[in-house]
């Protein structure tokens, strides 16, 4: 039979009953008791949860799922949440648990028309005096209807298991199944104004004042940090306000239908003040009531509808600091740097880093120990990347927004509300925040930098290589790339682009099939749509640094391997000399049309125009006009955002390098494999022969110092992307001193190469 336990309404419950309802349902319980106007609700109890955990014997599956996890790799703790998640979505709610829930669910509503209620998470292990992380779990809004509310509660339940959640756990030592989870079911406030309040200053312990922020609409995107909300300040013992900050808010959530939607607030409303003075005054008053009822610093949730206000929440502030700390943070507070931003300060301390920017949390893994995160704002997916951070500065949100909660928990300096932090401050810049001032500064103070650098305990050897890394170089260090799923870790390192991106990974693993079989089946848009993602997915990592397309260079029994090849390739004795490269797009139109279609559709659609094109294999001056008037027929004109490059592959290219130039192009790069192999006659392929290859040979090194610099007589740029100056640290030397724009080498060598050009551009400068 169905424990009693398992479903009760807030008024049978109070602050002692944390272990059955969490924190948050159990504070809903005591205010509710003790009069305070509170939603009525009801709550699917901790117990309840361990029931159905057992009714689907799901422990041992979790268990299994956490036990090879390491939450500190973003990739595998997402992973392993996907998983555990899944796995309770999927699980059979018991019929008689199902039943109960429904039957109170009747109450709540009066038996008559289904009522809107807030489905909330309530942790057994949050809203603690010693544990309190913001927004860990979900909250589900609006939500009608018997079927609905016995899935949200579900999910409720799974969100226990969320990355952040897991990783929290783990950081406490929390055994994962000694936390349950419990559901308040609380009749929704369709507020016209919310906001969230606190007893006593969270920034400077000051305990005279409370402190109130307020926005228009739900109360989501405050604690979320997408709007920055008003500031009023009151003091505690008179109830009198001393200080407000009013801001411009354009967008709010509300109910529209049966879906929560943010909508453009009216201008004339935008910059107005929220709340009346007289409702700041009363929410203060309510506000010491509960501090009083509690005798600790509250931070408290509240809404207004048809005027009246309601509380929806409280919880201990877990953040005060000592008096001795306070102190010494007053007398470090000036900092002779030029200041670059000021917003509003949100978590006390100074910290210095280089300032990573991140724009949303599928970023988090470039997040390395001891930079400063830099983004728009935080969700609780941020939560393993904070705890990376020295500190955090967000454009948008107040001092009760997620950021401003957690970096106070972590004890992370922390500006909020910069508004343009993301555009003014650069990636790699070292920057020092004062999370009291709420200002950024240019620079770092010389002790923290010293330890940045020399710490092992602050920085892993992991983190310190990519701070070594963050050296700058005039010669620009680009990386050779083909895999899309790589894109993204590798656009994080210390690298100024991609200096070629092959067609041919793209075209064998995403595709598979000849062009020419797609065109005959008249699938010609599958090509483009598959070419067009995965060019995308370069351009949207690297973006804005360029990312230079190599057209496709299959040679023909390359091609063969495509399903279909064989149909449309012919035999050649000498695949590397024969139909390939430039030669093939002339007289195979319609396969290079593709290609091109693919890349119209990345810079025009998607808007990414840091995507250039780069023609391999040119034989002769007169194949380069025609297929430039092929690129120009589909409106590829070259520009300040779409720079044409040709390969310099072939003894032709260095001999006639000024002829090439003057048909019209922005820059060559040497591709060292193939110049190497027909200047000296060596396939390096041929075991036989491979001994004589060498890329330093007189003859090769003559030819790359006149394509160099003959290319800075005609100005334009000039790279390289064969695997020579990865090898060879004496010709980095060279090409350095010859004038190369840049060099392009593969992921694993960027750092090496960096400093190989680092030292090299040194010596020069002597």
């Amino acid at each position: 039979m169905i424990n009693k336990k398992y479903l009760v309404w807030f008024n049978e419950i109070s602050k002692d009953d944390i272990n059955l309802v969490g924190g948050k349902g159990a504070n809903l319980g005591e205010m509710v008791k003790s009069g305070f106007p509170v939603p009525n609700g009801f709550i699917v109890t901790s117990e309840a949860y361990y029931y159905f955990l057992i009714e689907n014997n799901f422990r041992i599956q979790i268990k299994r799922f956490l036990q090879s996890v390491d939450v500190h790799d973003p990739r595998q703790l997402n992973e392993v949440s996907q998983k555990i998640k899944q796995l309770i979505l999927k699980g059979k709610v018991p019929a008689d648990l199902a039943k109960r829930i429904i039957d109170f669910y009747d109450q709540l509503s009066s038996h008559l028309k289904h009522c809107l209620v807030a489905v909330r998470s309530s942790a057994t292990a949050e809203d603690l005096p010693g544990a309190s992380f913001a927004g860990q779990q979900e909250t589900f809004l609006n939500i009608q209807g018997e079927a609905n509310l016995i899935n949200n509660v579900r999910n409720c339940w799974a969100s226990l298991f969320t990355p952040r959640a897991i990783f929290y756990r783990e950081e406490k030592k929390f055994d994962h199944f000694k936390i349950g989870i419990a559901v308040p079911i609380q009749k929704m406030i369709q507020s016209k104004n919310s906001g969230v309040m606190f007893t006593v200053d969270p920034i400077t312990n000051d305990k005279s004042k409370i402190i109130i922020e307020a926005i228009y609409g739900l109360g989501e995107l405050i604690v979320q940090g997408a709007v920055t909300p008003d500031h009023y300040e009151v003091d505690k013992r008179t109830l009198k306000i001393t200080h407000k900050q009013i801001n411009r808010q354009e967008i709010q959530l509300i109910k529209v239908g049966n879906l929560d939607k943010q909508i453009k607030i009216k201008e004339s409303l935008q910059k107005r003040q929220k709340i009346s003075d007289e409702k700041i005054i009363s929410l203060a008053a309510l506000a010491k009531k509960i501090h009083q009822h509690y005798f600790f610093p509250q931070d408290i949730e509240w809404a207004i509808e048809n005027n009246k206000i309601y509380i929806l929440q409280t919880r201990p502030v877990t953040t005060i600091e000592s008096k001795e700390k306070g102190k010494k943070q007053k007398e470090e507070t000036k900092i002779n740097l030029p200041l670059i931003i000021k917003g509003d300060p949100a978590s006390p301390g100074i910290s210095s880093g280089y300032a990573r920017i991140i724009k949303s949390s599928k970023e988090i893994s470039k997040v390395k120990m001891g930079e400063v995160l830099v983004t728009e704002m935080t969700t609780p997916d941020f939560v393993p990347a904070m705890k990376k951070a020295v500190a955090i500065v967000t454009d948008k949100g107040g001092q009760t927004s997620h950021a401003a909660i957690v970096s106070r928990e972590l004890g992370l300096p922390c500006v909020v509300g910069t508004e343009k932090g993301t555009k003014i401050i650069k990636n790699g810049l070292v920057i020092t925040v004062n999370g009291k001032t709420g200002e950024v500064f240019k620079g770092g103070l010389n002790k923290q930098i010293k330890n940045l650098e020399a710490n092992s305990s602050f920085l892993t050897r992991k983190s310190f290589s990519y701070a070594a890394g963050m050296i700058k170089t005039a010669t620009k260090i680009y990386v050779n790339l083909g895999e899309p799923e790589l894109a993204q870790d590798i656009s994080q390192k210390n690298v100024d682009g991609v200096g070629l991106l092959r067609a041919e990974f793209m075209i064998s693993q995403m595709i598979g099939v000849h062009p020419k079989k797609l065109i005959k089946e008249k699938k010609e848009k599958l090509f483009i749509e598959k070419l067009s993602h995965g060019l995308a997915q370069f351009c949207q990592a690297f973006n804005p640094r360029p990312v230079v397309y190599r057209a496709t260079d299959f040679k023909t029994n390359e091609y063969k391997n495509l399903i279909g090849g064989k149909e449309f390739e012919i035999e050649e004795p000498n695949p590397m000399l024969g139909y390939r490269g430039c030669f093939r797009y002339i007289h195979d139109e319609k396969v290079f049309e593709l290609e091109l279609a693919a890349i119209k559709y990345v810079r025009n659609k998607l808007g990414l125009k840091n995507l250039w094109l780069m023609i391999p294999f040119v034989r002769k001056v007169e194949e380069l006009q025609m297929v430039k008037r092929i690129i120009a027929s589909h409106d590829l004109v070259r520009s300040p955002s779409f720079k044409l490059w040709m390969m310099a592959e072939i003894p032709s290219n260095v001999i006639l390098l000024e002829d090439f130039i003057k048909v019209g192009i922005d820059g060559v790069s040497i591709g060292s494999n193939d110049l190497t192999m027909l200047i000296l006659g060596i396939d390096r392929d041929n075991e036989t022969v491979a001994p004589a290859f060498n890329e330093q040979d007189k003859a090769v090194l003559w030819a790359l110092e006149k394509i160099i610099r003959t290319s800075h007589k005609y100005q334009i740029t000039c790279s390289i992307c064969g695997q020579a100056p990865s090898v060879y640290p004496e010709l980095t030397q060279k090409l350095v001193d010859w004038g190369i724009s840049s060099i392009s080498v593969s992921p694993d060598a960027i750092e090496a190469c960096r400093e190989l050009v680092y030292q090299a551009e040194k010596r020069r400068m002597r």
